[in-house]
């Protein structure tokens, strides 16, 4: 039996559009996902790394139990580098 490396990152996303405010996100991902004062969820736009098999999990069962389908897991294989990229010298 083999091992499986959870690489990347991943953000889970809502689609204020579809989003009729049930709540059931808050319930099944109570760690990643917030519920402001009218029950619209508030996530975080952090990446989260998917070795945090918990959270991967509660976040595939909000994904999955939203009666609207607002909700997506957006998988990130490369989280974005801090501050900014250096291309070294060109040629003018």
């Amino acid at each position: 039996m083999g091992v499986i490396r959870r690489t990347g990152m991943f953000v889970l996303q809502v689609n204020p559009i579809l989003c009729d405010s049930f709540g059931h996100c808050a319930e099944l991902a109570p760690e990643l996902v917030h519920l402001d004062e009218w029950g619209y969820p508030i996530i975080s736009s952090e990446p989260v790394p998917m070795a945090d098999i918990g959270a991967y999990e509660s976040a595939r069962y909000a994904e999955r139990g939203c009666p609207r389908k607002a909700l997506h897991i957006a998988k990130i294989n490369h989280p974005r580098p801090e501050g900014p990229v250096s291309r070294g010298r060109g040629t003018v």
